[in-house]
């Protein structure tokens, strides 16, 4: 079998199905971390259970709580999942001053194949021997972006329509969540899914935690506006007086009911309002902003995509 060494991320040979291996901490996802505006109790649940994952497993029988490893964040896209579920990785093993900690980043689209019983297989050598032999190494946080690819609710396939193999992929990786939860306990999944109605039942009912990641309310509208503004105005100088105009909260009253991945578009759709301001952006007026919000909200309200 593969051994995957603890070498610097540029030299790894990444086995099959896994996108990236990243060392822990690394501050670059740590400012993932920071750049996501979240309810800071939400944040800080989530980093709790995450180190408890590290802390309490090895001593506790499962018998006494059956804990998986598994922490599952769902939500709107654009929300922030897949950036929050890296910066946790580097929060927490930041919490246990490294550690030895390291990132694995999965690809579930690098494991389907038309071929009958090699998704199966894929998967299941995902688990049994890639990961495994991570989390002998050392601790390991899993990230599992688009859980429903690997997970997908069995109740609603039919087998008509699905392949076979849909089915039994789904079926190996439970079968391999139970095996590593009774034999690496320094090992922690963080799944996201943007359907979590799409997702197996009994995957969500291994997850230690299912965390709802919200669309930004009013507050964390300004501030994710405020945020892209001012780091606009490191650059464009003028930009980053907008926030104080009186017209600023207008603009971040617009943006409720859109994803903070869609403001930071949105504003860059207010730099493109006008030759003029593509030309030179510091130049863009905070009624540009706020127009370009009023748009994005209104192509959502219609069902249509916002930037």
């Amino acid at each position: 079998m593969r051994r995957i060494s603890a070498v610097p991320e540029g030299e790894l040979d990444r086995p099959k199905g896994i996108q990236r291996i990243r060392n822990l901490p690394d501050p670059e996802l740590g400012a993932l971390w920071r750049s996501i505006i979240l309810e800071e109790r939400l944040k800080t649940q989530l980093l709790s259970q995450a180190m408890l994952n590290f802390t309490l497993r090895g001593k506790i029988d499962r018998s006494v709580i059956p804990l998986h490893g598994v922490i599952l964040l769902v939500g709107p896209p654009g929300t922030g999942k897949t950036s929050l579920a890296r910066g946790l990785a580097h929060r927490t093993a930041e919490s246990f001053h490294g550690g030895g900690f390291r990132l694995l980043e999965v690809e579930p689209h690098m494991l389907t194949s038309a071929a009958m019983g090699k998704t199966q297989r894929a998967v299941s050598d995902l688990f049994s021997q890639s990961i495994a032999e991570a989390a002998a190494v050392g601790p390991t946080i899993v990230l599992l972006d688009e859980v429903e690819t690997l997970a997908a609710d069995r109740s609603k396939l039919s087998f008509d329509a699905n392949p076979v193999d849909v089915h039994r992929a789904t079926d190996a990786v439970l079968v391999q969540l139970d095996a590593l939860a009774e034999s690496h306990h320094n090992l922690l999944f963080v799944a996201t899914s943007n359907f979590p109605q799409a997702v197996d039942g009994a995957f969500t009912s291994r997850c230690d935690l299912v965390m709802q990641v919200p669309l930004p309310d009013h507050e964390a509208c300004s501030q994710i506006l405020k945020d892209c503004l001012e780091g606009l105005g490191k650059i464009f100088p003028a930009i980053a007086k907008l926030p104080a105009s009186p017209q600023f909260e207008h603009c971040a009253a617009e943006c409720v009911g859109l994803d903070g991945r869609t403001i930071r578009k949105m504003v860059a759709n207010a730099l493109a309002s006008s030759p003029q301001t593509a030309m030179n952006p510091g130049q863009v007026m905070i009624g540009d902003v706020l127009a370009a919000a009023r748009a994005a909200k209104a192509s959502r309200t219609q069902g249509g995509k916002a930037p």
